[in-house]
């Protein structure tokens, strides 16, 4: 039997989880991920996502993007219509992520498939919901973008509280944060 105490410290916990870790800012280390791989995370200005399928194909949708590493897992804002956040709605909560800076993905003419050099793992994503979520990305966006944000923050920071715009957070498989069993949508 299971101690009020006790669940009501579970429930308080995994309601201030959204807000926690992405407050904490800290780029936790994750055993399931080699050093080299994060220290490209930490560094790198983009990462390229491609939702993986029910039969754990990769899609055809591909991109390069900004990102923020936070508390050991990928977070990044899209539109709502996108097909990051459409594969997500669509219950595709399976992603490969590669890291590194190769280039557009699409092209003039033809696709760049350079990023498929790179180092790269799967990944849990889950929406992230809260009001200080889309603050603490944009924060880190600032020291990380300096000189783009300020042509992007209003209009992310509008879309995250009119619903055009999604926050999600890719949590590396097997991470000590996803075998703690937190909540984070």
């Amino acid at each position: 039997m299971i101690r009020r105490r006790t669940l009501l410290a579970a429930l308080v916990g995994l309601a201030l989880a959204p807000v926690a870790w992405l407050r904490a800012g800290a780029t936790a280390g994750l055993a399931s991920l080699a050093p080299a791989l994060e220290k490209t995370l930490a560094t790198s200005p983009f990462v390229y996502v491609s939702p993986l399928l029910a039969n754990g194909a990769e899609s055809t949708c591909h991109g390069e993007v900004w990102f923020g590493w936070i508390d050991g897992s990928v977070v990044l804002t899209t539109a709502a219509t996108s097909w990051k956040a459409r594969s997500l709605a669509r219950g595709l909560t399976r992603a490969r992520i590669w890291a590194g800076d190769y280039g557009r993905w699409k092209q003039l003419i033809g696709r760049n498939e350079a990023f498929r050099s790179g180092p790269s793992f799967v990944a849990r994503a889950a929406r992230v919901q809260g009001e200080s979520a889309i603050d603490d990305l944009l924060a880190l966006y600032e020291k990380k973008y300096p000189a783009e944000i300020g042509k992007w923050r209003e209009s992310m920071r509008a879309g995250q509280r009119d619903g055009s715009r999604v926050l999600i957070r890719y949590e590396p498989e097997g991470s000590r944060a996803g075998r703690a069993g937190a909540a984070r949508t």
